[in-house]
């Protein structure tokens, strides 16, 4: 669950809104959002007495991606990179005037795209 705090706060700018303990499912709860309450509330879930997770390869996901609008996408990368997070797909656009996209995996493997808008 820290990892998952860190990289959504540090390298996504997302604040923790609060914390709960669920004790009937030995698990924890984190709520996060944007600071400017623009976009959706995150829910983290940490289920204590859960031993694997694995996250099934790309063809087998039924769960595709999470997206986050990023302000400075080679910024972002950059610090990322830093941070050891994987790339998957460096920054590219799909046509010429389409918005800048990446892909990065959060600490569970969870793919997200980040898209910077002009």
């Amino acid at each position: 669950m820290d990892k998952s705090i860190e990289f959504y706060t540090k390298l996504l700018g997302l604040e923790v809104l609060s914390k709960q303990e669920i004790p009937q499912n030995n698990a924890e709860i984190v709520l996060l959002r944007d600071p400017e309450g623009k976009g959706a509330t995150l829910e983290l879930t940490f289920y204590r007495s859960q031993k694997n997770f694995i996250q099934p390869d790309y063809e087998n996901r039924l769960f595709d991606h999470l997206a986050f609008e990023v302000k400075f996408m080679e910024r972002t990368i950059a610090e990322m990179q830093r941070e050891g997070v994987t790339v998957t797909d460096e920054p590219f656009k799909l046509n010429p005037t389409s918005s800048l996209i990446a892909f990065v995996e959060d600490p569970d493997g969870t793919l997200i795209e980040l898209i910077e808008k002009k």
